[in-house]
């Protein structure tokens, strides 16, 4: 049954870097936390995204599943979470070019990094597509596996691959800040900017404009 187990987590990790690996509201969010908090940025983003699955796993586990596959409460998702998105975009698109040499981190900044990654999460509609159908498909599989232990099982592929990949992504991305500096810095900064706003005009066209 181990082995089964073995496999089992290894699937869920494999599954788990595919979806992670999707451009979408996490990845610009890391990107521009990245380069001006530095490295710290990517595991608190991911660390947010983890409380905001935590709420998800809850409304399934309590029979809440109909909630997040309900047609108007996607459209009530869609539309916030778009206008959240269009916000932060702005914001970021914003944000003053950090001195080179600040290396300090406060208590707000390091909430705010994992506040994005909440905020990211649940603003992106697809991100409850994917629990209803798939996140919810391995959960049930890995209680038919191992009951308990399953879950865990599954939980910890699945969490290992986004804190993998978005590990990595802000690794690079905080290094880039010291080699980015004035113009370049604003135009990448603009970039991620203006695809959160791109991205959250579509999640508004695609679930209330039909």
């Amino acid at each position: 049954m181990w082995i089964e187990i073995i496999l089992f987590v290894v699937a869920s990790f494999w599954v788990g870097l595919s979806g992670a690996m999707v451009p979408g509201p996490m990845l610009s969010v890391t990107i521009s936390d990245s380069m001006k908090k530095g490295s710290k940025a990517g595991p608190l983003v991911v660390f947010g995204h983890y409380i905001a699955e935590i709420i998800i796993i809850i409304l399934l586990i309590l029979g809440l599943g109909w909630l997040i596959k309900s047609e108007i409460v996607t459209m009530i998702i869609g539309g916030m979470g778009g206008l959240m998105l269009i916000y932060i975009g702005y914001s970021m698109s914003k944000s003053p070019v950090p001195e080179k040499n600040s290396s300090k981190e406060n208590l707000v900044e390091t909430r705010g990094s994992i506040l994005s990654g909440i905020i990211s999460s649940l603003s992106n509609p697809y991100f409850y597509l994917w629990w209803a159908t798939v996140g919810w498909a391995f959960m049930v599989k890995g209680i038919e596996l191992a009951g308990i232990i399953g879950i865990f099982g599954f939980l910890i592929g699945h969490w290992g691959a986004d804190l993998a990949w978005y590990s990595l992504v802000s690794c690079f991305a905080s290094k880039g800040r010291y080699l980015l500096s004035g113009k370049r810095y604003r135009i990448v900064m603009n970039m991620c900017g203006i695809f959160l706003i791109l991205l959250g005009l579509y999640f508004i066209y695609s679930t209330i404009i039909k």
